[in-house]
């Protein structure tokens, strides 16, 4: 089976939750037999060399890749506003990479075209596509719009809050208008998939979690016999991990005595650099996302938005590590509290449980122990691939 995969930016270095699950599944595709080539925007904020990349992301038959730059301009923001159109997508949108997919259409016959994220859909037209023999996929790596809707929910009232309700309009009609213009839907939850079909969705729909190669994390178990220490790791230029983080640092942070946090991410703000908060210790962008989730002992999740599934909770559990998180973190990953992690969904709620593993450290390891055997029984990479393969070879 030939597939094209279609990526709004280059799933490399595995910093984030979205380069994980197009990098881990496209490797799983290709060791059960499929040839997967991949045209990626190298856009200007998550830009690569790519002479940088290992050896070993040797899984692709072929890597293509055209620049773009997307960076949030307000002149180009408020022209796409008297147009009517949706600066969440048009930031995406670039002729040479239109251009660049008719190109490798026309050079070979691909089985599957593989459009990962929402925004890649922008590119379903039949200028590209009419003379083309490929099944159209969406693999749908979240509910965009209602990430949009629980941001705007959470938003103080003002400009920006009108703004972003008006997009967050536009973009619903755009995602569910969409998902009904391809062959099938891959969605990343069950969850997703449902409200996909209350919302209108009526062609042939797949559920393919995220897999990790669960074999390739070894869990520290002698972080436990160390002092309780806290982690936060995930990208903070996503709105969701930095609103939820800042919240963290209001109304949790001040009401623990003496625990530490640590936290990283990728694009952190300025003045998160910057600040000096009493036992938190700001690392920025690390080079190991395993190494530094390996350190400590316990794992926050604090999302009050968002939508899909969460990557870093995998490899947290992966990892056998204690994660506290919200029910929108957990969604799409059926651990039970209180067995393989604990749910909590206000302050009150992060400080107790916090305080709870503090006072009983030999509990932790039990917890974590049942989060690792977790995750290895149910998001193997290998077999969502083998289930997903058989699902587009269906089509």
């Amino acid at each position: 089976m030939k597939i094209l995969q279609l990526c709004k930016k280059f799933p490399y270095p595995l910093k984030d939750g979205e380069s994980v699950a197009v990098t881990f599944l496209a490797k799983a595709l290709n060791e059960l037999g499929c040839e997967v080539t991949l045209l990626a925007m190298n856009t200007s904020k998550h830009y690569l060399d790519l002479a940088t990349l290992p050896k070993s992301f040797n899984h692709y038959k072929a890597i293509h890749t055209v620049d773009i730059d997307n960076k949030v301009k307000p002149v180009a923001a408020l022209k796409a506003l008297i147009k009517g159109e949706n600066y969440f997508l048009t930031r995406f949108e670039s002729v040479d990479y239109a251009n660049k997919i008719k190109a490798l259409l026309a050079a070979e016959d691909f089985d599957i075209v593989q459009f990962e994220t929402l925004q890649t859909l922008i590119y379903v037209r039949k200028d590209i596509f009419g003379e083309s023999r490929a099944k159209l996929v969406l693999r749908s790596h979240n509910v965009e719009h209602e990430i949009w809707e629980r941001i705007v929910e959470n938003s103080k009232f003002g400009l920006k809050k009108r703004y972003l309700k008006h997009l967050t309009k536009q973009l619903k009609k755009f995602e569910l208008t969409k998902i009904n213009e391809v062959d099938s839907l891959v969605a990343i939850t069950q969850r997703d998939m449902d409200f996909f079909k209350e919302s209108g969705f009526t062609g042939i729909g797949h559920v393919t979690p995220i897999g990790l190669e669960t074999a390739h994390y070894t869990p520290d178990w002698g972080s436990f016999d160390k002092k309780t220490s806290l982690s936060f790791i995930g990208s903070l230029d996503w709105l969701p991990n930095l609103e939820g983080v800042e919240w963290f640092l209001k109304n949790v942070m001040p009401n623990l005595n003496g625990i530490e946090l640590h936290l990283a991410g990728r694009n952190t703000p300025q003045q998160l650099l910057a600040a000096e908060i009493p036992n938190v210790i700001i690392h920025g962008e690390v080079d190991s996302s395993v190494d530094f989730i390996n350190v400590h002992s316990m794992m926050i999740v604090p999302l009050f938005s968002g939508s899909g599934m969460r990557v870093k909770i995998l490899e947290g559990l992966a990892l056998g590590r204690v994660i506290l998180t919200t029910s929108i973190g957990v969604e799409g990953i059926d651990a039970k509290d209180g067995e393989h992690l604990f749910i909590v969904d206000s302050a009150a709620d992060f400080i107790k449980k916090i305080n709870f593993c503090i006072n009983n450290p030999k509990q932790l390891k039990t917890i974590g122990e049942n989060a690792k055997r977790f995750v290895t029984e149910h998001f193997d990479n290998l077999r969502i691939a083998e289930a997903l393969k058989k699902h587009l070879s269906n089509l």
